[in-house]
């Protein structure tokens, strides 16, 4: 009679299984040699670069990717094996990976799975070489703030251009107006003519007044 599995490996390969279907990328490493020290820097590196390095048995691994894992993953379930389970920022955990490795021999990157295809080591490497998404979003906000600087300082160019020719403007309206002048009546010299019309009237003016005293 067959033995039914016991409860709690079956758990672990639901989880296991669950943690492949919601990861976008999974990283499979050899620890072997690896101390406790280790180990514990290793997935606090993981942990800041946003993963998460999980220790299962091998067997409960295939049984749990049996049926939906990318064909060769299988393979490099040998020896004692670490899965990284990365959600978001695949790039940044295979450079925290890569980065320990170099220092460490004694983890060994094997190979993964991204989006369901199934990487080599040196595939993983080169994921480490691309920009992070924290470096992304940094060379995009920086793309689209130099636009706005030029934006910025081309706005202020024109609002001082507009400002001094308003200025000018109001200068030269002051010269131009009438009441700023000298409005006193200009004296205009009467002509020899009409000096001698002027005199020839105020003469008969004066001789009609006389006749009309008498």
């Amino acid at each position: 009679m067959e033995r039914e599995p016991r409860a709690d490996k079956v758990a672990v390969v639901t989880e296991v299984r669950e943690r492949f279907e919601a990861a976008d990328a999974v990283v499979v490493t050899e620890y072997r040699g690896l101390n406790v020290t280790d180990l514990a820097d290793l997935r606090s590196a993981l942990r800041e670069a946003g993963g998460e390095y999980k220790v299962y048995k091998n067997t409960l691994v295939r049984r749990a990717i049996a049926e939906s894992g990318p064909e060769g993953l299988v393979e490099l379930l040998v020896g004692p094996i670490a899965l990284a389970f990365i959600e978001s920022d695949a790039s940044a955990v295979a450079k925290a990976l890569r980065d320990f490795a170099k220092t460490n021999d004694n983890l060994v990157i094997k190979g993964g799975v991204l989006t369901g295809e199934l990487l080599d080591e040196g595939q993983i490497n080169a994921l480490a070489d691309l920009p992070s998404r924290d470096e992304l979003m940094a060379n995009i906000a920086a793309g689209l703030a130099a636009p706005l600087q030029q934006m910025a300082s081309m706005m202020g160019n024109l609002m001082s251009e507009v400002s001094g020719l308003i200025q000018a403007l109001s200068e030269k309206g002051g010269a131009d107006d009438p009441a700023s002048e000298d409005s006193a009546p200009e004296t205009v010299a009467e002509t020899p003519a009409e000096a001698e019309e002027s005199t020839e009237e105020s003469a008969a003016d004066a001789e009609s007044s006389d006749g009309n005293d008498e």
